[in-house]
């Protein structure tokens, strides 16, 4: 059965990759994204298949399906607001640019939901559609929580891919722990504004940011063991606008990410110290806000191999790999946290030599995936039970 599945998802690949295309034309960023959510509404009023919005119209659910047991089967849809160097023909104009892969897990998505409506009455339980904003600035997940979409009905087992542009095509790999926590902060320093030329008449933030810059690395370098995996990124560094003021403010954005909560709490406390005790060595003040907090994505073991059967069954050809575990981090694991969920992520690598990894301005996908990635999300939908 789901070797005619995967074969369905085969004869839309032209059709796939004309929605995928178009989509790559206009990525949108974080909660705002009504042009990505026309484009699939419009399918889903074409399909028949009854949705509704939330998150402020920037969120599209849909619903499959009859039954006691439901299945969530997520897509991320935003982009990143990086200018797109990719030189493709279909390559965005808008300044934003869709460098994870979305616009792949939308439009594979998308065509589940055309192959699961031609199979609804073979479906065992009731099936989700969720086409998430906001994963890129790890809002989205929360926000759709908070607007319960984990009820009414009741999920009880969450889904979700990620393309890989790294990974070859026919690659699938999953995990346990599959990708680390992240504690996004910005710290605030302020100081006293000066002239230039008379320094002593102020207190220098950037001086202030250097030090805790530094600081903040030798936490990995001195306080954590060489066999934990940990990292301490520091992304912004803003401060001044001329070359002959010292300015009054200066703010670094970071991120800290690891599979340990015992570590997380720890180096949170560690983060909080380094930067009060440096801001007050040179009397300035500071202010540290919590930009994020997403858990270990953990996902369910047994879930996990039944799937990977699933999956192997599609194709023997594909290279099913255990043992996924990585540092980057999605904020499914919101829904993994709640409920028994799985991870797969698709190898998407094109034919070049010019490989280049995600949140890239060069980064390309493989677009032989989408009927890939099409099939695996039917063929968990179909396998639930």
């Amino acid at each position: 059965m789901y070797s005619l599945i995967y074969n369905e998802a085969i004869e839309m690949y032209e059709e796939l990759v004309e929605w995928r295309r178009e989509l790559h034309k206009i990525p949108e960023l974080g909660l705002e994204l009504p042009q990505t959510v026309s484009f699939i509404k419009n399918k889903l009023i074409k399909w028949d298949i009854p949705f509704k919005t939330m998150v402020n119209g920037n969120c599209i659910v849909g619903y499959l399906g009859a039954g006691d047991k439901c299945l969530l089967l997520r897509a991320d849809m935003d982009g990143l607001p990086i200018e797109e160097e990719s030189e493709l023909h279909f390559a965005s104009l808008n300044g934003n640019m869709h460098a994870c892969g979305h616009d792949m897990h939308t439009t594979s998505l998308l065509g589940a939901a055309k192959i699961l409506k031609k199979h609804e009455k073979e479906l065992k339980g009731k099936i989700k559609l969720l086409f998430q904003p906001g994963e890129e600035t790890f809002t989205g997940a929360q926000a759709v929580i908070d607007e319960r979409i984990l009820e009414n009905p009741k999920v009880d087992s969450a889904f979700a891919t990620h393309v890989a542009s790294v990974s070859p095509v026919g690659t699938i790999a999953y995990g346990t722990l599959t990708a680390t926590s992240v504690y996004g902060f910005k710290i605030t320093i302020i100081g006293k504004g000066t002239h230039g030329a008379m320094p002593q008449n102020g207190i220098d933030p950037i001086n202030v940011g250097v030090h805790i810059y530094q600081g903040l690395q030798e936490l990995i370098a001195r306080e954590c063991a060489p066999n934990k995996e940990v990292t301490l990124t520091i992304g912004q560094f803003n401060a001044g606008t001329v070359n002959n003021v010292i300015p009054k403010t200066a703010i670094l954005q970071g991120t800290l990410r690891t599979f340990d909560n015992d570590i997380k709490q720890y180096l949170m406390k560690r983060i909080e110290e380094i930067v009060n005790n440096i801001s007050k060595a040179f009397h300035a003040e500071c202010q540290i806000d919590v930009l994020t907090d997403i858990p270990v994505l953990c996902c369910d073991k047994e879930r996990n191999e039944q799937l990977a059967k699933v999956f192997q069954s599609m194709n023997p050809a594909f290279n099913i790999v255990s043992g996924l575990h990585t540092t980057g981090s999605d904020d499914f694991a919101m829904f993994s946290e709640k409920v028994p969920s799985s991870y797969f992520m698709i190898g998407a690598r094109v034919d070049s030599n010019n490989v280049f990894a995600h949140h890239n301005p060069k980064v390309c996908f493989n677009e032989q995936v989408l009927p890939i990635e099409t099939a695996v999300y039917v063929c968990a939908a179909m396998d639930w039970k």
